[in-house]
């Protein structure tokens, strides 16, 4: 019993530092922390001097989160978003980033992260570039 409980400790998640109020506001803060690692990629590559970099498109499948990214005015309204997540729209000012809309169906990192029907699944890995090395070529 003892080490029943222990196992339960162990498999409890942190508790996060910040609560969101809306599955926008938590796409959004998810597009702010890929947003900060598209920059420092960025900056690696041009130290690295690659210097034909392009605009890098940030996919998102909810719309209302988009909606907050491109309009500076929307973000009056979300008083609780904070300062940082004001990145993602200065980001798509500058011409580091351009967000688009994806259908929920169609996120690749469904893959890694959801059980979905297999032939969604196949579709996804093909999109990937991904290829059955068992599969009898026809």
């Amino acid at each position: 019993m003892h080490s029943a409980r222990k196992l339960t400790s162990v498999l409890k998640t942190k508790k996060q530092s910040v609560v969101s109020r809306s599955s926008a506001e938590v796409e959004y803060r998810s597009m702010v922390v890929t947003c900060c690692e598209v920059v420092w990629l960025l900056s690696l590559l041009k130290d690295l001097e690659l210097m034909n970099l392009t605009l890098v498109n940030l996919h998102c499948d909810n719309q209302a989160a988009l909606f907050i990214a491109a309009n500076p005015v929307f973000h009056d309204h979300r008083k609780h978003i904070d300062i940082d997540c004001h990145y993602v729209k200065d980001q798509i000012k500058v011409g580091v980033i351009k967000t688009r809309y994806v259908h929920t169906s169609q996120q690749l990192a469904y893959v890694f992260a959801k059980a979905v029907p297999v032939a969604q699944h196949q579709k996804l890995l093909a999109n990937l570039g991904v290829s059955n090395l068992f599969q009898p070529l026809t």
